[in-house]
């Protein structure tokens, strides 16, 4: 018999990725742009941007979203939340300087298949792996920041 917690994990999964992918979708249809969200962010701070309202609109939606994600499952912002911000901000930067994030190469480059964006996620995937294993096998003092 199969674990419940287990499938509501799945569906909830599933549900997520339909709901990343449909959004993805439209925005591409809407924007003619991929739902890259370092790229969208990068526009919506150009005062000149033509597709600004619909970047700008774009991160609103994002917010909302996890406000209501936060506010449905109980979770309330903790004192973890300005490593949070520094981090997130830190990650953008990254992305910008990269050429993509992982939605805009995961999410949308994958699905019309990009050969730049298949290395660009095979490179997170394996970065985010070694990462894992180094602070919990590597560098046992790091295992104290989880």
């Amino acid at each position: 018999m199969a674990d419940p917690t287990l499938i509501s994990s799945f569906s909830r999964a599933l549900a997520g990725g339909a709901l990343i992918g449909a959004a993805a979708t439209i925005y591409w249809f809407r924007a003619g742009r991929v739902a890259g969200v370092s790229g969208v962010l990068a526009g919506a701070l150009q005062p000149d941007d033509a597709d600004r309202s619909t970047r700008v609109w774009f991160l609103v939606g994002l917010l909302v979203a996890g406000i209501a994600a936060a506010g449905i499952s109980g979770a309330a912002p903790g004192p973890a939340l300005p490593v949070a911000a520094v981090s997130g901000l830190l990650v953008g930067f990254g992305a910008r300087l990269g050429g993509g994030c992982t939605s805009g190469h995961g999410v949308c480059g994958l699905g019309r298949f990009s050969l730049r964006s298949l290395v660009a996620v095979l490179t997170f995937m394996a970065t985010g792996a070694l990462t894992v294993w180094a602070v919990r096998h590597g560098a046992p003092s790091l295992g104290a920041l989880r």
